[in-house]
């Protein structure tokens, strides 16, 4: 056994535990979607207090044109929506607190040796765990009960505006009483008290009302409690004021609900009609002898099973993935940037952006370079390669390809919720970007995830993984186990089986186009929509 061999096998198997704690990790933690369904939702209440308010003949259709989009976006009971939506986020979010809990308490119990034979004996000292655990455990336990406090004062809220007065004071009173028995004075709590004010009878305006809603609450949630304290108090003239803002903040609310909802609803209709004519199309050629000219050949058959010739054996495509993706990604850039006066997390949204970024640029310069130089020896290589061209049908391929995977992404997601009950963990960046409203930051993470991304992990996987694997297996099973490998290398449970769908389609797209522009335009086309729909959505929900 070489050397290198070793080395490979030493790392392998680090990657393999590495990848699997990190799966593991990801387990318990909160997906995106679940952030974003409440985020649409917030928008959703803004829209719904839509009044209409240009006049005149002009103003008036333009009203007529709003009330039908915003009809047509928030159904016929929002208030009632928004509250199954969270009350569904506050029973997944207590189902995993009670995980966590019990996770915790196991770490903590001692255990005791069962006796052997006749002989008694006596209990074990605990064993000393590892610190890190229990403070990740119990970061995730205060996380947990910091959410279900922000949704109990939500939920009590979209209660008392719906008339439920009685529930909405006894899901504000259920708050204070988890706490009651602690001395902590917690700002939750303080939240509580003062909105059970507001809407008790006879009402109790605490001193500090302003003050705890404006800190505690934001976006509709902050309107709905203090247009209910400036009622009470009389203050008419900020109320109007209040009610002026809210009418602009609903009015921008229709259009962003019908740019987030509106396109992949149509991009979903299209995705369905030209999934169905591709699959018509193949099975129309499938009653007959396939046509001996490549040209007229089903787009979804033509070079469905014609491999590459690849020159290289296996343990090129495990040296590359190995030394080139995971040491340098989970090892080496890690090690450096750990020996850096740098605190990524101290950083503004501008600084975040850029770190992730020069991150990535890092890891794609030396994945790429250990690539080079793991096939330089086999150069020149055989045709169709890298295979760049700007000529032919790649655009439709990329475009048709995005439409496509819309419908199949968004079924598999759905069922993927379903699954996962909001848990299994997603992509670092995205909380990142969601929180994120600068343009600079945007255009930098547009960088990362529509430019770079694209253009690596193209190169990688659609180009250099899934041709390769066609030498030990057919062109359909190099593409599956590429896509699997494709997603579990962004490491989020919750991920494995949308990315893989996804990873699918650009290994077809790919396969099928036989140009690397085709895959990367689809990619970048994805990652550019997630990006889109993460902005209007942040933006809307404070």
């Amino acid at each position: 056994m070489t050397i290198k061999r070793l080395i490979l096998i030493v790392l392998t198997i680090f990657a393999i535990l590495k990848v699997s704690l990190s799966l593991i990790e990801s387990w318990g933690q909160p997906q995106i979607q679940s952030r974003l369904e409440l985020y649409q939702t917030n928008l959703l209440l803004h829209a719904a207090e839509w009044q209409g308010g240009n006049t005149g003949a002009s103003g008036a259709e333009q009203n007529k044109d709003l009330n039908s989009i915003r009809n047509a976006l928030i159904g016929a009971e929002p208030l009632k929506t928004a509250e199954q939506q969270y009350q569904e986020a506050r029973d997944v979010a207590s189902k995993s607190l009670d995980k966590a809990q019990k996770q915790l308490q196991q770490i903590e119990s001692p255990s005791v040796t069962p006796p052997v034979g006749d002989k008694p004996q006596l209990p074990y000292p605990p064993v000393a765990e590892p610190s890190y655990p229990k403070q990740q455990l119990q970061e995730s336990i205060n996380k947990l009960d910091k959410l279900i406090d922000e949704l109990d004062l939500r939920l009590g809220i979209i209660k008392a505006k719906e008339g439920e007065t009685k529930a909405a004071l006894q899901t504000w009173t259920n708050l204070s009483d988890r706490y009651k028995n602690q001395a902590s004075n917690k700002s939750s709590v303080n939240t509580a008290t003062v909105l059970s004010g507001l809407w008790s009878d006879p009402t109790r305006i605490l001193p500090e009302a302003q003050q705890q809603i404006q800190k505690d609450l934001d976006g509709w949630f902050r309107y709905s409690a203090l247009a209910q304290l400036y009622k009470l108090q009389q203050r008419q003239d900020d109320l109007a004021t209040l009610q002026a803002q809210e009418q602009q903040r609903a009015e921008q609310a229709i259009f962003k609900l019908a740019i987030v909802g509106g396109i992949p609803v149509t991009g979903f209709i299209i995705g369905v009609g030209l999934l169905i004519f591709l699959l018509a199309q193949l099975l129309i050629a499938g009653k007959r002898s396939l046509p001996s000219d490549p040209a007229n050949l089903p787009l979804l058959a033509q070079n469905a099973d014609t491999p590459w010739s690849t020159p290289w054996d296996a343990e090129t495509v495990w040296q590359v993935f190995i030394l080139g993706f995971f040491f340098i990604g989970q090892i080496l850039l890690p090690l450096v940037f750990s020996l850096l006066p740098l605190d990524p997390s101290s950083f503004d949204i501008r600084g975040k952006a850029f770190y992730v970024l020069c991150s990535y640029l890092l890891l794609a310069f030396g994945g790429l370079f250990v690539l080079y130089l793991s096939i330089k020896p086999f150069f020149p290589l055989p045709e169709g390669w890298f295979r760049f061209s700007w000529r032919g049908g790649w655009f439709l391929w990329g475009l048709g390809g995005y439409f496509v995977a819309l419908p199949l992404v968004i079924v598999v997601s759905v069922i993927n919720q379903k699954l996962w009950q909001g848990q299994g963990g997603s992509n670092p960046i995205l909380p990142i970007a969601l929180q994120g409203q600068d343009g600079v930051a945007l255009a930098i993470f547009f960088v990362t995830a529509a430019v770079a991304a694209p253009v690596f992990e193209e190169l990688l996987f659609r180009g250099f993984l899934l041709p390769s694997l066609t030498r030990y297996m057919p062109v359909w099973g190099a593409i599956l186990t590429s896509s699997l490998l494709f997603a579990i290398a962004h490491l989020s449970l919750s991920e494995v089986l949308p990315l893989m769908t996804l990873g699918i389609l650009l290994g077809v797209v790919y396969t099928r186009s036989r140009n690397l522009l085709s895959s990367m335009l689809l990619h970048g086309l994805w990652n550019s929509g997630t990006l889109l729909s993460l902005f209007i959505l942040g933006s809307g929900a404070k």
